[in-house]
C-alpha cells in the first residue's frame, strides 16, 4: 500500500535525487505564445537574436508553463490574456540546444493593457497578416504558423 502523504525524509531524498540527476541533465524550458487575431499573428524582434518570433521566454523556478506564457505576453507585448491559453504542442528546440524545450500556447483572448515600447530586449513588435509576414521570420516560427493556420502535420522539433 502506498502512503497518501510524503514524509519530510522522502521529500528531501526525492529533491536530492532530482538535483543530482538534473546537475548532469540540465534542461531549459520555455513557453511561447501564438497570439492570434483572425488571420493576424503578433510577432516580436529581439535585440539579441535575429529574426521575428512569437513572444515568449524561459519558465522561471516555481512557475508553470501557463503562468510563464501569461507573464511573457504582458512583458513583451503589452497585452494581457483574458482567458487561459491553449497548449498547442511541446517541442525540442534543437537549433538552440539538444536540451532546450518549448511549449507553444495558442492565445485568442487578450486585451491591450499598455502600448508596446521598444526596450533592451524587444526591438520591434506588431501584428502581421499571416499572408504578409515580415522578412526574417524564423524557420521554427514559420513551421508553427503552418501547423496552426494550414493544418500541416505537427513536428516535435521546433
Amino acid at each position: 500500500m502506498v502512503p497518501e502523504t510524503v514524509t519530510p525524509f522522502q521529500l528531501l531524498r526525492t529533491r536530492l535525487l532530482l538535483f543530482a540527476i538534473g546537475f548532469g541533465r540540465r534542461m531549459t524550458l520555455g513557453a511561447r505564445a501564438a497570439m492570434i487575431d483572425g488571420r493576424r499573428i503578433f510577432l516580436i524582434r529581439h535585440t539579441y537574436v535575429p529574426g521575428w518570433h512569437m513572444p515568449g521566454g524561459g519558465v522561471e523556478p516555481g512557475e508553470t508553463f501557463a503562468q510563464s506564457v501569461e507573464r511573457e505576453v504582458v512583458e513583451e507585448t503589452g497585452h494581457r490574456l483574458t482567458a487561459p491559453a491553449e497548449l498547442f504542442g511541446i517541442y525540442l528546440n534543437a537549433e538552440i540546444s539538444r536540451r532546450d524545450h518549448v511549449a507553444l500556447f495558442v492565445c485568442r483572448n487578450f486585451e491591450k493593457e499598455r502600448e508596446f515600447r521598444p526596450n533592451h530586449e524587444i526591438a520591434e513588435a506588431g501584428w502581421f497578416d499571416i499572408d504578409a509576414l515580415p522578412e526574417g521570420v524564423g524557420r521554427g516560427t514559420r513551421r508553427r504558423l503552418a501547423e496552426i493556420f494550414e493544418g500541416v502535420q505537427r513536428s516535435d522539433i521546433w
